[in-house]
């Protein structure tokens, strides 16, 4: 028969595991509770901006509120404690880094993330200026003279000329994404080229069949 004495020092060994087991538990959900607070506040100052940006781009407010089963899904996460929390807000934060550098590529100043028939303009445009504009300054320069003239016929077939570079160019500046397929916007592009070769060269003959 074992020693009183004896029992009573391995019961106080084994309560003092214990005590100290509990303890040692203690520290360290404290300190994931306070590295999931920090890691909370990080989230939030990072999720604040994003919003507001979204919302000024246009995406409604429904759109960035999250749905019930995500809210089921984030409160499973919550079940394992303090550390399943930090685990769960640093994979948010991951998150929240990618869609930062996602709207950083497609923001609003880039012309990529523009509309297609404003961001096309941007090429159809400059290109259909380029022949009207160098046959006012032939005009402004020769007067009603030959060169004018000739001016104004080797610019008749130009539109067609300015839209075929411009749909090359579109599709160079602006290549559309894997599985997209790229908006050249067709009947823009050829209007956004004719109708200033036209303006420009009937007001040019309205000019020299009055001088």
């Amino acid at each position: 028969m074992a020693d009183p004495w004896t029992e009573y020092l391995a019961a106080a060994r084994q309560l003092d595991g214990v005590r100290r087991a509990a303890a040692t538990a203690a520290v360290e959900q404290a300190r994931a509770v306070e590295a999931a607070r920090e890691e909370l506040v990080r989230v939030h100052a990072r999720l604040a901006p994003q919003q507001a940006r979204l919302r000024g781009l246009g995406v409604p407010s429904i759109s960035l509120t999250p749905t019930p089963p995500e809210l089921t899904e984030a409160a499973r996460s919550m079940v394992g404690g303090p550390a399943a929390v930090l685990t769960a807000l640093r994979v948010a934060l991951g998150v929240v880094d990618a869609a930062e550098a996602t709207l950083a590529t497609r923001g609003p100043l880039r012309p990529s993330a523009w509309p297609p028939r404003l961001r096309n303009l941007l090429v159809y445009g400059p290109l259909a200026l380029l022949v009207p504009l160098a046959q006012l300054v032939i005009f402004l320069v020769a007067g009603t003279g030959a060169v004018s003239v000739a001016a104004l016929v080797v610019g008749v077939p130009m539109p067609a000329v300015t839209f075929a570079v411009g749909w090359v160019a579109v599709g160079r500046f602006f290549p559309a994404a894997a599985g997209e397929r790229l908006d050249r916007t067709p009947r823009l592009g050829a209007l956004t080229c004719l109708v200033p070769a036209v303006a420009t060269t009937a007001g040019l003959m309205l000019a020299m069949l009055g001088g």
